[in-house]
Order: C-alpha cells, then structure tokens, then sequence
C-alpha cells in the first residue's frame, strides 16, 4: 500500500548563473559543529490540484529562479586538507550545481493515510523523505538542498531535506515562501535580493583549522522510536504561558550587536542547553522545566556568542548527534527544534496552501520534539519521536 515509486531524480539549478563571479561563503564556529549532524527534513501535505495543473514542471521552473536568489542552496561543500598541521578546513562553494529534485509517484496512499487517527505518524513516511541518513558532511558529494514531490491518490506530498551548516530555519522557511511565491506568480519581481550572513565574528581566522579527528563520523546507533503529533489550542497556549512565559527559538540574529537583518541567509543559531534531575523536575512540574529552558535562552547573548566562537576555534570540538553509552544514555535527552514563528502554512505554490506540516525528526538522539505552528490560528503542533525503551518504562 505504501510502495513509492521513483518517477525521475534530476538536477535542478539557477536560472542563468553567472560561473565567474561565484560566491565562496566561510564557515563559523557555528556552522561547522553541525558538521556531523543529519540534514533537518521538512514536509507540507497539500490536497491534489485539478488535472490541467501541470505541477512538476511547474515546481521546477519556479524552483530554478529560486535558486537564482538564494543560490548557496545550489552549491557545494568543499573540504581542503590541510597536510601541514594535520587538519581539514571547509567552505560552500556558490558553483550553481543545483538542487536534488525527486519526483515520485504513491498512487494507493491518501490524505487520511497520513492524518491517521490520534495523531499518530504513519510508519511509512520515511520513504516520502529525501535526505534520510544524510549528514552536513556529505554536501562534498551529495546536494545542499534536496527536494521529493510525491503524487498521492487524492494529494500531494512536497518534502525537503536540507545542509544544516549552509542554512537555519528561518533562512530554510524564506527560501520555501519565495519558492512557492514564484510558482503561484509565475513571477520573481517583488522579490528581495538574498541577504548573506557576513563574517560578523572579529579576529577569527578564515577557514577554521579541525583536526582530523575531530571529524570522524561516529558509529550510527539506531534507536527504535515512536511518533506522535500533539496538538496545541490557542488556549493551550495561553495557559502554558501562564506557568511560564517560554521562549522556543534561540535564532541570534536579534540578539547580536548590532542586530543582523532579520532576513539575512545563513545559519545564526546557538543552542539553549538546561540540565536537571528527573526526581526534580517530577517535584517542581512543567512550569519549572519550561522556565529553565527559557532562563538559557534569554541567557545567550551577543557578548558569549562570540566568546564560544573564539574559544571554538582555539580547541576545536565538534558536537556529535550519537550518545555514547547506548539507548539508555541518549534517553536523558529532549531536544527542541524548529519553531512556531516559522510560516509552514503561508506557502501556496498555486493550489492552495498547506493541510499539514510532517517533519522525519532522524537526530539519533533520546527525545525529540519538532515544533511547529498549528493550522488553525494561535495554536502550536509538536511532532514528537520517543524512543520505545521509555514507552516500556511508563
């Protein structure tokens, strides 16, 4: 029933490239300690177009001047080895290969076969996912941006996968609205010229020098998982905001000095981290927990944003997505990503807009809760994947 069916894979890329003025973008501190994290994966369900709707080539031209104004989307990693002092440096090439563009076809799958009953996530939307197992470090080798249209019985499935080095998800979600904006328009007029991230971080020398083994990708540790959407009313909201006023996003662009623009392409995150026992948390309650989590992330400022960074790149550490110890080391971890200040819903490729937003979570680690805005006004979905060992433990 849930068989997918390749239609076609092809190269989608900017629509009249310019090769000799192509950009090099560096990377930060920042960027690179997502170096060996998973691609982020996003889905938007959509009710079938009428028949006269042509929409893959649409979806492609359209995409194609997209590329064109957020063109680091369309380039490459390149890694430089660094023989002298045994490290490894890398940097985005703006080059205009293009962008992954998977059309498939899964004609016996409908709507309701994805908005099962209770929430609960299909298992079968893996298949629907174009960047599964993918990690930031095979942009040398594989797209920055991947992109699967899906054909179902009565609708259609447009998922993305994208290089969480190159991009956060604010800049992911602008370049999805411009995308979809030219589609329903036929047109780019309007359309803001990309802004890029500039090398805001004083004194730091570019590229940044990793040591080889820092770069080694860890062993992959399946953790078997459950999935579950929770739905969240404007009311919800408002009384969970009574306990805590909590704060989901940790996006630095306002909180630097001088504030970058709001719009500006890049990755511009930092990560909020709160620590505390499980006997304590049981005791002190919700509230709590989400005032501890919104005391870290009103505590990243502009002052020890750019002391991590100078620090990083005096000892280079990356980050890894595996927990070492096994299963039940990575279940003392709850991770939030994504945000309901992203716009999921405004994108109409000329349709209509979305039904529902998916995400394929894929982080490797213990619990992990993709957040994103509810369709109907004020109210929030969490796209939740616990792994099955604490299930058996409940």
């Amino acid at each position: 029933m849930t068989d997918v069916i390749l239609v076609s894979s092809t190269m989608v890329r900017p629509e009249n490239t310019n090769q000799c003025s192509r950009t090099k973008i560096h990377l930060t501190p920042y960027d690179l300690k997502l170096l060996n994290f998973a691609y982020p994966q996003r889905g938007l369900l959509f009710s079938k177009p009428d028949l006269e709707t042509h929409i893959i080539p649409q979806l492609k031209a359209s995409l194609s001047t997209a590329l064109e104004i957020y063109f680091p989307f369309a380039g490459r990693l390149i890694k430089i080895d660094n023989a002298e002092d045994n490290t490894m440096s890398y940097y985005v090439d703006c080059d205009g290969s293009g962008a992954k563009f998977i059309h498939a076809k899964a004609e016996l799958v409908s709507i309701n076969d994805f908005l099962q009953p209770h929430d609960s996530v299909p298992n079968f939307t893996r298949c629907f996912f174009p960047a599964n197992d993918f990690k930031s470090s095979d942009g040398i080798s594989e797209s920055l941006l991947l992109l699967q249209v899906t054909e179902l019985k009565d609708g259609v499935f447009i998922s993305f996968g994208y290089n969480h080095m190159v991009a956060d998800g604010s800049s992911f979600w602008n370049f999805i609205h411009t995308w979809s904006t030219i589609c329903l328009n036929g047109s780019s007029s309007h359309i803001q010229t990309l802004v890029l991230k500039d090398l805001f971080l004083e004194g730091i020398d570019y590229p940044i020098h990793i040591p080889v083994p820092e770069t080694k990708i860890p062993q992959k540790c399946e953790i078997p998982s459950e999935e579950q959407v929770f739905h969240f009313t404007k009311k919800n909201i408002s009384d969970l905001k009574a306990k805590a006023n909590e704060e989901l996003a940790a996006d630095m662009r306002r909180r630097l000095n001088p504030p970058l623009d709001p719009a500006c392409f890049g990755n511009v995150t930092h990560q909020a981290m709160a620590t505390t026992r499980v006997g304590e948390m049981l005791d002190q309650g919700l509230g709590w927990a989400a005032l501890q989590i919104n005391e870290q992330v009103r505590s990243l400022t502009n002052e020890n944003y750019m002391t991590f960074a100078e620090t990083r790149v005096r000892n280079v550490k990356l980050p890894q997505p595996k927990i070492s110890g096994g299963p039940r080391k990575a279940d003392t971890y709850l991770v939030v990503t994504s945000s309901p200040w992203f716009e999921v819903y405004n994108n109409d490729f000329g349709w209509g807009k979305p039904i529902a937003v998916q995400a394929e979570p894929n982080n490797g680690f213990g619990v992990s809760l993709v957040v994103f805005r509810g369709v109907e006004e004020g109210s929030i979905d969490v796209h939740a994947t616990i792994p099955l060992s604490i299930w058996s433990d409940v």
